[in-house]
């Protein structure tokens, strides 16, 4: 009998570890995507993405209301790519707080955005990520943008 329930906590055990960690997992998704974004890699910010990945971002039309803009997800690459080397650009992640649901994740992202040392402006990303055959992928971004509120 000992045998047994030996055996079965060794395998038990064996199981547990081999488990996947879906929010943690996605939350390496993110950290990959901004490293990419970082390092100004569009091949992998391409690969990072779904195909049919959608991008917007929230902020003030000119009479002061907010507004959706439509951001195309290669124009966003290539304006990242164009980034002079003379300008040093981080966007700083203050926490990722991720929900998953089978294939489906969502991970809010409050940031600060800095340009050459000054702090530029802050907000908030929230992602939807897509498991695409085993692989997270960004299918949705939307951000906040704001100057003011910002902790520095």
């Amino acid at each position: 009998m000992k045998v047994y329930i030996t055996l079965f906590a060794l395998f038990t055990a064996t199981i547990g570890l081999g488990q996947d960690n879906p929010e943690k997992n996605v939350e390496t998704a993110i950290k990959d995507f901004f490293q990419a974004f970082h390092d100004q890699d569009a091949t992998k910010l391409r690969d990072k993405a779904s195909s049919d990945i959608r991008m917007q971002t929230i902020g003030k039309s000119s009479e002061g209301h907010d507004s959706v803009v439509n951001v195309p997800y290669e124009r966003f690459v290539k304006s990242i790519v164009s980034i002079p080397d003379s300008v040093q650009f981080q966007e700083r992640l203050l926490s990722i707080s991720v929900r998953v649901d089978g294939s489906l994740a969502q991970a809010w992202t409050p940031y600060e955005f800095w340009i050459n040392g000054n702090l530029s402006h802050c907000g908030v990303n929230s992602f939807q990520l897509i498991k695409e055959q085993g692989v997270w992928k960004v299918l949705y971004i939307i951000d906040t943008r704001r100057k003011e509120g910002c902790i520095e």
